[in-house]
């Protein structure tokens, strides 16, 4: 819900008809959590919809500011709400759900319906560490192309994407980086993915990353880092990544052999 002048609408508690039952046995948050998540689920909040901040809620509701922190902080767990700092609690579209797969970012946020964004931190030629050059299969000394890129869905950061590619790439220009996914660029150079090795991680943001991502110091961070080949076997893309969990999973399936 947009205004072409005023950005994301805040949606006044009012709005949901909600009457708490503060006499029963369902506790004020649960009964706040479900009506929110019932107005999200619904469309009467859709994405982008901001909510009041919790003192606001508080004083509607006239209940504790405890209370409305939990109820808020129960739909941020199950990826439905996201804060974010100087903003504030904004309805989000989901969790998306990546399969373990040949897929880019920016094509899994396409095929869901969303608006993929990006947003160009870093490109620069460099001589990269000793691991980097490995996994590349590069001798010391070689120039590569780095690049860190923040990548946005329906406007709000949630993914950072640090890649390392042969000096083959060097030319690689910010503005294409932005407009196009980085699978669909090397693809279009001929490219032709086959093989990938990959390690799928968590832990504790950087100051850098909780930053970026509008959250507070010491929130979780899911990693991935992944080294793809081509047809030849010859390494093409070393990526560093780190996402954040309320808005990205990976999913897969595992067989019995």
């Amino acid at each position: 819900m947009h205004d072409d002048n005023r950005g994301p609408v805040t949606t006044s508690i009012k709005d949901l008809f909600i009457n708490l039952d503060r006499a029963g046995p369902i506790p004020l948050y649960y009964q706040i959590a479900q009506r929110l998540q019932d107005a999200i689920e619904s469309g009467q909040l859709p994405a982008g919809s901001r909510i009041e901040n919790e003192v606001e809620l508080a004083d509607q509701l006239n209940i504790s500011r405890p209370t409305v922190r939990r109820a808020i902080r129960e739909l941020a767990d199950k990826g439905m709400l996201v804060r974010r700092r100087g903003v504030g609690t904004q309805v989000v579209p989901g969790r998306l759900k990546r399969g373990v797969e040949f897929t880019s970012l920016y094509d899994a946020l396409s095929l869901s319906g969303r608006s993929p964004t990006t947003r160009v931190l870093t490109r620069e030629a460099v001589v990269p560490p000793a691991e980097v050059l490995e996994a590349l299969a590069l001798p010391p000394g070689t120039e590569v192309l780095h690049t860190v890129r923040l990548r946005y869905s329906e406007d709000v950061p949630f993914a950072l994407l640090e890649n390392y590619m042969p000096p083959a790439f060097l030319d690689l220009a910010v503005a294409d980086l932005e407009k196009y996914g980085l699978y669909q660029l090397l693809r279009g150079r001929g490219v032709a993915m086959r093989v990938a090795r990959q390690t799928i991680g968590a832990r504790v943001a950087t100051k850098q990353e909780a930053d970026l991502f509008e959250q507070d110091p010491g929130s979780p961070v899911l990693t991935m880092t992944r080294t793809f080949f081509d047809q030849s076997g010859q390494a093409f893309e070393y990526g560093l990544n780190s996402y954040r969990p309320d808005m990205y999973a990976f999913e897969m399936t595992v067989v019995e052999k």
